[in-house]
């Protein structure tokens, strides 16, 4: 089975909130500005818990900030 990869706006929808930092968000999303960088680069997948809690910060849906790019097969 292929490994689906998961990809985000965290990035692009920081800025579209008044360019709200690294730190703000991990204040506000309850975990650590390293964990939003990790996120950012892709580099860690988030619990459902706090991938919900992104969305919720941003005000839009979850497919908004996170997304499929390997369509599964």
């Amino acid at each position: 089975m292929e490994k689906l990869t998961i990809s985000n706006n965290v990035r692009e929808l920081r800025f579209q909130h008044n360019e709200m930092t690294q730190q703000q968000l991990a204040e506000q999303a309850g975990v650590t500005r390293q964990t939003i960088v990790a996120i950012e680069q892709g580099k860690y997948t988030p619990s459902l818990e706090l991938a919900f809690r992104l969305a919720v910060i941003f005000k839009v849906p979850l497919e908004e900030v996170f997304f499929l790019s390997t369509p599964p097969p």
